[in-house]
């Protein structure tokens, strides 16, 4: 039987990718060998993006309609046959907040999405925007598993689906990013902790890697404030997900959460997610 093809995915929060080149953000790339980068929170041109990482990538870019705010992007070694910025209704679709991209990986058609969800904020119209992004993101998943079933939405999508995934969970259940209804969605894209199909194709089907990867463990976190002593606390929250089609999800041979040693050595406030799919 011929080898699979091994596919690098990474994903990132940047918070503002000019300055996270600053600092180091182009090393950890240079050094990882990552085949496809989702990046959220770009917050710079796509003149800027290109120049920063360099002519070896391809460059998809959705830009937000406010300058300066939100972004998402998708760099790769190989060029997409297609690409779509859209997610369902009209203000979805240039808010800078959802990248689909197709590639063509050994012969398999592979569907990529960069997303970043809304913070939101409980009570006010902040929350309103965050749950009408998540019902287009729950009509919008199986479109695309039924369009590929090697399909992968990475990203800061700024809920923590269960207690293991946010250090100080009992501080924060009436707080934007833990509440009961933002949970119940992600019950619903990979199933109901507890139940006998959760995260094996439960739900809607998709898988979220990072808990299959690590088990029934606190984190690991991928977000920290920058205030306090959050980081080198580990007092984080894991909110950047690889949430794959079933078929995707039981091809992967790695996963790495790519803490920085020291807090002074971060070039986010989030942390690198990267994972391996070996493809047939």
């Amino acid at each position: 039987m011929p080898s699979p093809t091994r596919l690098r995915i990474a994903t990132v929060n940047a918070n503002g990718i000019r300055a996270a080149y600053r600092r180091g953000m182009g090393d950890w790339l240079s050094a990882r060998d990552v085949d496809i980068l989702a990046i959220q929170e770009v917050r710079a041109s796509t003149e800027d993006v290109e120049e920063l990482l360099g002519p070896e990538w391809n460059i998809l870019h959705d830009a937000a309609t406010a300058k300066g705010r939100a972004g998402v992007a998708i760099a790769s070694r190989d060029k997409a046959s297609i690409h779509r910025v859209t997610i369902g209704d009209d203000e979805f679709d240039t808010s800078g907040r959802w990248l689909e991209a197709d590639y063509e990986v050994a012969g398999n058609l592979v569907t990529v999405v960069s997303a970043y969800v809304h913070s939101g904020e409980a009570d006010t119209q902040k929350q309103v925007d965050k749950y009408a992004f998540l019902d287009a993101m729950e009509r919008r998943l199986p479109e695309i598993a039924a369009h590929s079933p090697y399909a992968i939405v990475l990203g800061d999508l700024n809920v923590g689906h269960r207690t293991l995934d946010i250090r100080n969970w009992k501080g924060n259940v009436k707080r934007a990013g833990f509440l009961p209804d933002e949970r119940a969605y992600f019950d619903r894209f990979v199933g109901a902790e507890g139940a006998d199909d959760y995260n094996t194709g439960g739900g809607l089907g998709w898988v979220d890697v990072g808990r299959k990867a690590a088990g029934e463990v606190d984190g690991p976190y991928t977000w920290w404030s920058w205030r306090g002593k959050a980081f080198d606390n580990d007092s984080g929250w894991r909110i950047d997900y690889h949430l794959a089609t079933k078929a995707l999800a039981d091809t992967a041979a790695e996963y790495s959460v790519d803490r920085a040693a020291t807090y002074d050595t971060r070039f986010s406030d989030h942390t690198p997610v990267v994972a391996d799919y070996l493809l047939p």
